[in-house]
């Protein structure tokens, strides 16, 4: 059973923003690895969050995700930059409230 709470929405709407972004980025010409990259590793971290037996933890995988968003973003092509910049504030607010760096009542 899957409990709905802010953390699974915030990480569901940043994984699909990153997972988004690279399909548009393979939809680009000539098809980048960064975008291969992104896809695979976003879809894996949606998957994560709902089924346990995904390899790494959906934490291992919500930083990868940030690294390949932080990279499309520096390697930006002719996709747009607010795509890939909500998605990188998204994850990076799931995995600081995941992490309990910082408590806010109600959402962790």
């Amino acid at each position: 059973m899957i409990t709905l709470s802010w953390l699974l929405i915030i990480a569901l709407v940043g994984g699909a923003l990153a997972l988004v972004d690279g399909i548009r980025r393979l939809r680009g010409k000539g098809g980048s690895v960064v975008g291969v990259i992104e896809v695979i590793v976003a879809a894996l971290f949606v998957l994560s969050l709902f089924l346990p037996g995904i390899p790494f933890g959906s934490l291992v995988l919500g930083i990868a995700t940030l690294v390949v968003l932080v990279v499309a973003l520096i390697t930006r092509g002719r996709t747009g930059l607010a795509l890939t910049i909500s998605a990188i504030v998204l994850v990076a607010l799931w995995l600081v409230l995941v992490n309990r760096w910082l408590v806010i009542p109600g959402i962790n």
